[in-house]
């Protein structure tokens, strides 16, 4: 998924990961994102036209008792985890993507569903962790203009 930057400022994230490899192969071949620059312990990815990096902390062995999530907040019945980033993509986007990390073995933190059905925001969510912990939310609005609705 190759996206240039959108007419907003691009974002910059920096996020930790214990194993830069499975960064790579999660970032890259599931979320389909294109690797920028990269060094032996850090990757640069183009995040839907925004800069997110990967890096690496601890020896690169998995499973480091780095806890990424520092709780939960409820939302349309579910407990949303904090914290947590993602995009905001069209629907056909979003369905594709929830079916290839479907196919690759994700396991959802809130499977894809439509959150505030018939009321003001209504959207396509689905939250799973990357192979570090890190907590991701992607969705999608039928109707973009429903992006900050009240």
């Amino acid at each position: 998924m190759t996206v240039q930057p959108t007419a907003l400022a691009p974002f910059h994230l920096a996020i930790p990961v214990d194993d830069i490899e499975a960064a790579r192969v999660f970032y890259g071949t599931v979320l389909g994102f294109s690797e920028g620059r990269s060094d032996t312990k850090w990757i640069d990815w183009n995040f839907a036209g925004h800069q997110v990096v990967t890096h690496q902390v601890g020896d690169g062995s998995s499973g480091t008792d780095r806890d990424a999530i520092a709780g939960t907040n409820p939302v349309d019945g579910h407990q949303v985890p904090v914290p947590h980033f993602g995009l905001v993509l069209p629907v056909a986007e979003f369905k594709e993507l929830a079916d290839r990390l479907t196919a690759a073995g994700t396991d959802f933190v809130i499977e894809p569903y439509v959150r505030f059905q018939g009321e003001p925001g209504e959207q396509w969510t689905m939250f799973f962790l990357d192979p570090a912990g890190n907590a991701m939310e992607f969705k999608a609005f039928a109707d973009i203009n429903q992006l900050f609705a009240a």
